[in-house]
């Protein structure tokens, strides 16, 4: 139910969000009339098609793509011819009086006297702009993409689409509302009907070319990229609950019990009890120990570390889990990280202990591939911690990076909780190199990107993108974050696939880090590649796996740091180049 609520807010948010916009005029075009014969019937096939066609996107293939392709042009093209009527009905006429006819009398556009709305056309407009409207990926959003591709088709992901598009639906009701009256009114005291009509129509046309150009998930997305995000991340703090542990604090106690004068009294920390921890078994291997159960770990503090290679939040996380498990070990505290894979290739148990030995890390590793132990902790996040006392009770969570002071001093807690005879002492500082340094976030305008035609945004490339087959694609200058291909690549679900040596790839960022995912294909031989940054070698730009002269060589599927900009940041145009075929690129991130 939390969930479901989460993704009515974030639906609801969208409102606030550049991305509505093209769909506006549609909305707003039957300001005035009947609710219930009118907005009512537009608005539920707008939320009904979005969440189809999204709940499709997320656990379908190749041929949903297409399908909502189709459906997305033929949808611009009604629209076109609705915004027409509109504007002129003259134009109408002379350009297709017998399309136009049946249009206006679907969609109840015709300007007779007396006409009126029927439900029926108006569900037809609704199911139109559901076909158009592509809202920004925030985080709810994202959240919930994420958790269909995890778990695959089901109820609870449509119910959750359904719910996100439903707040979106309310959003828009309520302006369509406000917008009515102030039409209204301009009606009565100014007689202008015939103006407000060609402005509407003026208006549908601007959404209608938008759309077909791209502009609602290029341009738009990225002045929404900072916009509703921190409402969205607000939403997701206050109100998301862990199922398998009911609802639980971040919040560190400071607070310690104080024993009465002359008494001795055990501490107890003031961390809440957020219920017992959940089983650990349904890992498929183990790594750097045998299997763990909760029996085995009673008596122990128990880090839980969910992470993943590829992610460059859970590689800047790492260092601290290192250290808190070489600190801590001697006072009772066992840290396991669950290794749940977010890409194809991280299933792979080879890739995981090559990932946990370049990342140095002594502790045990659950693979939990099958997403067993996730599920059963209720967790959505890369990178998660959860902290569990002596006696098996969960007592701390923390999602994302950061907060490690605040989560070490709840280790030292539940340690001394625990028995432990302690001493204060300063939190850990790693010295962290390369990827696994801190971010730059006051300079970062670039977010996470992916490839793979799944979820693929902002493609910059003169062709457009077509799934699952080998294609020649070439690029100019992409505007800031976009991406594009040159060459003959082959777009899959999760990744693009370099056919023919010499491709390349480009994107214009702004951060102070870009990291790329990598790897070397099928074949498993070295990609050579060579990157430029504004067109030449990145010489002190360059990142921890690139040379002065912007070489290096893909010898394994991970995450590699190609820039890291020594002085001030500002918006660069990157390109790399693979001097050999077969290599895989999934995601950009940045730091």
């Amino acid at each position: 139910m939390t969930l479901l609520i989460i993704a009515y807010l974030g639906g609801a948010l969208t409102i606030l969000s550049p991305c509505i916009l093209p769909i506006l005029p549609f909305v707003f075009a039957r300001a005035g009339q009947p609710f219930i014969r009118s907005t009512l019937p537009m608005l539920t096939g707008m939320a009904a098609t979005f969440a189809l066609v999204a709940t499709l996107a997320a656990v379908g293939g190749s041929w949903a793509i297409h399908a909502n392709e189709y459906g997305r042009f033929a949808a611009i093209v009604l629209l076109a011819i609705f915004g027409v009527s509109l504007l002129s009905p003259r134009i109408a006429s002379m350009v297709a009086r017998p399309v136009v006819d049946f249009g206006n009398s679907l969609l109840n556009a015709s300007d007779k006297p007396g006409s009126a709305p029927t439900a029926a056309s108006s569900l037809i407009l609704g199911v139109a702009t559901g076909l158009l409207w592509a809202p920004c990926a925030g985080p709810i959003l994202g959240l919930v993409l994420t958790g269909a591709a995890l778990q695959g088709a089901n109820i609870q992901t449509t119910l959750l689409l359904v719910a996100y598009a439903a707040g979106a639906a309310t959003s828009l009701a309520l302006a369509l509302i406000a917008g009515g009256r102030m039409f209204a009114a301009l009606k009565q005291s100014l007689g202008i009907s015939e103006r407000i009509r060609q402005v509407l129509g003026a208006a549908i046309l601007a959404g209608v070319a938008a759309i077909a150009l791209g502009l609602d998930t290029g341009f738009l997305a990225r002045l929404s990229y900072a916009s509703t995000t921190a409402f969205e991340q607000a939403v997701l703090d206050r109100l998301h609950a862990n199922p398998a542990a009911g609802a639980r604090s971040e919040a560190v106690g400071n607070g310690t019990t104080v024993a009465a004068a002359g008494a001795m009294q055990p501490f107890r920390s003031s961390l809440p009890d957020e219920g017992y921890a959940p089983s650990l078994n349904g890992a498929v291997e183990w790594l750097n120990s045998p299997p763990l159960t909760t029996e085995q770990l009673r008596g122990k503090v128990v880090l839980v570390d969910f992470w993943t290679f590829s992610c460059i939040n859970c590689i800047r996380t790492t260092p601290y889990v290192r250290a808190w498990a070489e600190k801590y070990k001697e006072q009772g505290l066992v840290v396991i990280g669950v290794h749940a894979p977010e890409f194809a290739f991280e299933k792979k148990i080879d890739n995981v202990r090559r990932a946990v030995d370049d990342f140095k890390i002594g502790y045990p590793v659950a693979i939990d591939k099958d997403y067993t132990i996730w599920r059963a902790f209720g967790n959505s996040y890369w990178p998660a911690h959860y902290l569990i006392d002596a006696s098996g009770r969960i007592r701390y969570h923390h999602f994302g990076e950061g907060n490690y002071d605040q989560t070490e001093q709840a280790i030292q807690d539940l340690l001394r909780e625990a028995g432990s005879d302690m001493e204060a002492s300063a939190p850990v500082a790693p010295d962290a190199k390369g990827a696994e340094a801190g971010p730059d976030t006051k300079n970062i305008r670039s977010g996470e990107t992916y490839l793979g035609y799944k979820r693929a945004t902002s493609f910059a490339s003169r062709e457009n993108l077509r799934a699952d087959a080998s294609r020649q694609y070439s690029v100019a200058e992409p505007t800031l974050n976009e991406w594009g291909l040159s060459g003959i690549w082959t777009v899959g679900a999760e990744q693009a696939t370099l056919d023919q040596a010499n491709g390349g790839i480009a994107y214009r960022f702004s951060a102070r880090d870009l990291h790329l995912v990598l790897g070397p294909g099928a074949a498993a031989k070295p990609v050579r590649f060579k990157v430029t940054i504004d067109g030449k070698a990145p010489g002190a730009d360059h990142g921890a796996d690139t040379d002065a002269g912007g070489n290096g060589t893909v010898t394994s599927t991970r995450l590699y740091q190609l820039i890291r900009q020594s002085g001030d940041v500002e918006a660069r145009t990157f390109e790399i180049r693979f001097l050999d075929a077969g290599v895989e690129a999934y995601a950009f991130t940045f730091g």
